[in-house]
């Protein structure tokens, strides 16, 4: 026998090797999918790390569509008063698990890794999925283990920051080129307090950018963008459904021809569903009256260089998510209370929509009709600052529009875990 004879013959033997490895896998693979649930995992990726899902929690089958699954766990967050986030996760059976319905939830703290929030998730998960697995032939593989739960003194319970939580930021950016260089920065400050009753909350916010462009040796171009924020909040708890506050604003913007704006006033807010399934539904009704001091940096259109204004507004939001995908909807009216013609419509409104198997829909558009320009300078922006964007332009609406399908077809397992190369 020739090389080149023999080298065939190995490549053969190691082909048939493959053929055959692969075959026994799938037939242990198939073993299991025939037994395990097979489970729709429903949550944003950045939410839930998947790829670590399916790494630590072997026992179940992962589906790509909800029409083939046993179960359906759909998860969402909301953010906590100290700056962690609450994970609802809603387990709904389908099939012959049908009416089995569980709701569990994760609490996560705002020092947390993501490490720590991941395993944290991935074990009330499993505590969820185990009810479901119990009736296979998978349960007598699954053994359940007791920590055992630390005695902590009464006093360690104490929070000795009264629920206050409190925050500063800092951040920067330089970018230089041989005849142009960016730079700005940020400078953040917050203290809340949030318990069941009351919630504070007070922000503080410095934005600044500078940008220059060296057209010639003679001539530069410079543009300054210097934002200043200062909100405060108070919201009381009413009921289930009502809610009151109370608020003021500072602001300050070279883009807005504002050198300060003072506002403030009460509001109140109804919510349609009781606050306390705010994860998957709810539309809240809100309306604030509210008085502003304004003083600007140039003199405006209509001739004013300060003044005293009042302004009322109603926002109407819907958020709604279902097993049939999400929906949400935002529509806010605001109108000077010495001139109704001032006034400001907003609209927007987005759909993630499973038509059927495999394929998903999306929509989102938003548009407003602007009548409330009150701060526009009377000399307008110059040339520079039309195309620097350093100046706001007069307008009598704005528009956009996004939308898009998706659909995907194959093998309805996603089980596997392969990261070589990253996982995009």
């Amino acid at each position: 026998m020739d090389k080149t004879q023999r080298i065939k013959r190995t490549i053969g033997y190691l082909i048939l090797f493959i053929f055959l490895a692969g075959k026994s896998a799938a037939g242990q693979q198939d073993e299991f999918r025939s037994t395990a649930p097979n489970v729709f995992l429903d949550c944003e990726r950045h939410t839930c790390d998947m790829n670590y899902i399916r790494t630590e929690i072997t026992f179940v089958n992962y589906m790509r569509d909800r029409e083939n699954a046993d179960v359906h766990v759909m998860v969402t967050r909301r953010q906590t008063g100290s700056g962690g986030h609450e994970y609802t996760l809603n387990f709904i059976g389908l099939k012959e698990y049908k009416g089995k319905d569980a709701t569990l939830t994760y609490f996560s703290k705002s020092t947390d890794t993501e490490s720590q929030v991941r395993k944290g998730l991935v074990n009330i998960l499993k505590q969820g999925l185990i009810p479901y697995v119990s009736d296979t032939p998978l349960a007598e593989h699954i053994s359940i283990s007791y920590r055992g739960a630390q005695r902590t003194p009464a006093e360690t319970m104490v929070d000795k920051w009264n629920y206050w939580v409190f925050s500063v930021g800092l951040r920067g950016n330089l970018d230089m080129e041989a005849l142009s260089e960016r730079y700005n920065y940020s400078l953040s400050l917050s203290a809340n307090r949030t318990t069941e009753n009351l919630k504070f909350r007070f922000w503080a916010n410095n934005n600044y950018s500078e940008r220059k462009y060296e057209v010639n040796e003679e001539e530069t171009i410079t543009s300054i963008r210097d934002k200043k924020t200062i909100f405060t909040q108070l919201v009381k708890s009413l009921d289930s459904h009502w809610s009151a506050g109370m608020f003021v604003h500072l602001y300050s913007s070279t883009f807005d021809n504002a050198s300060l704006f003072s506002t403030f006033g009460p509001a109140v807010e109804y919510n349609i569903f009781p606050y306390s399934e705010s994860t998957r539904r709810e539309l809240r009704m809100q309306y604030r009256i509210n008085y502003s001091y304004r003083k600007y940096d140039e003199v405006t259109i209509f001739d004013k260089l300060q003044e005293n204004l009042f302004q009322q507004n109603l926002h109407i939001i819907l958020e709604i998510k279902e097993p049939w995908g999400s929906a949400g909807m935002q529509l806010e009216g605001s109108t000077y209370l010495h001139d109704f013609s001032k006034n400001n419509l907003r609209f927007d409104a987005g759909l993630n929509l499973r038509v059927f198997k495999g394929f998903s829909f999306n929509i989102n558009g938003e548009y407003s009709r602007v009548r409330d320009q009150l701060s526009l300078p009377k000399e307008g922006a110059s040339k520079d600052e039309i195309l620097l964007e350093i100046r706001r332009l007069a307008t009598t609406y704005d528009f956009q529009l996004r939308m898009g399908f998706n659909y995907r077809f194959g093998s309805i397992y996603n089980n596997v875990v392969n990261p070589r190369f990253g996982n995009r």
